[in-house]
């Protein structure tokens, strides 16, 4: 149950509601993907077809927006139409939650505020497409997403296709192990590149099941550490794009938004737009196959937790 406090800035819609008073899974679902990801109805399409892998594996979705001054934990379908066809919308952070509560306007949360909103209502378990991180040239531009930090004090367990390949993800891992995030690889031993199955990097942990992971989250809860654990689920090998051929389109996309001065929030979109563009569309194929990889195993994750 919400605090008197809470409840002012909350609303947990009644089946959400409902599984967290019996213990029942849930998984919250971030919705950046709805409003800043593709373009109206695919996002929609997207979003009840990741909502429905959720379904099927057990567990009930828990999308999460701000929409009229309240944190929504979840949405329903008109409220999800209702999200995508919005204009101005924020895309929300840690930095600036609070603010789109307190002047009333919509917002779509990332990484980091979605996990905040999941702690806040009672939910541990989460699922999005790839994590924020260290960006390339982070030690000129300082830009590090505050998804990491989130994942260091935030207790949440999080499954990912690992951190988006437009990062440095050599850096990722090691700001990740600095806040004593443990990153886990699902059924591998190579960190995930997002669209690709496998990066250059080893991960650091190795699980094979959603019960591993449960009893993983069990051990952590019972020996009083805080924050979230990373779990990496590498996209189906049917979907993924070769990490050369990536890397390739990820170079030409950095070094024209840098000639263009992109900076701050507009580089993530930014660069995902002009990889879609040189990718002719199958960036985004992948993209929405690796979401739904990863709410299925999300699922399967708190069902194993609630049972």
């Amino acid at each position: 149950m919400l605090s008197r406090a809470l409840a002012d800035y909350m609303e947990i819609a009644p089946e959400v509601a409902g599984a967290l008073k019996t213990g029942g899974p849930v998984v919250a679902l971030e919705s950046t993907i709805i409003t800043h990801g593709m373009p109206f109805p695919a996002n929609v399409e997207t979003a009840l077809a990741v909502e429905a892998q959720v379904r099927e594996a057990g567990a009930i979705p828990a999308t999460i927006a701000v929409i009229g001054g309240l944190v929504h934990v979840g949405l329903g379908p008109e409220r999800l139409a209702e999200l995508a066809q919005m204009h101005h919308v924020m895309k929300l952070s840690r930095a600036d939650l609070a603010f789109a509560l307190s002047s009333g306007r919509p917002g779509s949360t990332t990484v980091a505020a979605t996990m905040m909103s999941a702690a806040l209502a009672g939910i541990e378990v989460f699922a999005t497409g790839g994590i924020g991180g260290v960006h390339r040239g982070a030690e000129t531009s300082f830009d590090i997403s505050a998804d990491l930090a989130e994942l260091g004090r935030t207790n949440v367990i999080t499954v990912c296709a690992g951190a988006k390949a437009i990062l440095d993800l050599d850096k990722t891992l090691e700001v990740l192990e600095t806040n004593g995030v443990p990153v886990v690889g699902y059924a591998t031993d190579a960190f995930p590149a997002f669209w690709s199955r496998a990066s250059h990097l080893p991960c650091p942990l190795r699980l094979d099941s959603a019960a591993e992971i449960a009893s993983l989250w069990h051990t952590r809860r019972a020996l009083g550490q805080d924050g979230g654990v990373l779990v990496a689920n590498p996209v189906p090998e049917a979907d993924e794009i070769p990490a050369g051929d990536m890397e390739n389109h990820i170079a030409q996309a950095v070094a024209e938004a840098e000639a263009a001065g992109v900076r701050g929030k507009d580089v993530t979109p930014n660069l995902l737009k002009r990889i879609l563009e040189l990718t002719d569309g199958a960036s985004l194929a992948t993209n929405i196959a690796l979401v739904k990889n990863n709410a299925r195993l999300a699922a399967e994750i708190a069902v194993a937790l609630a049972g």
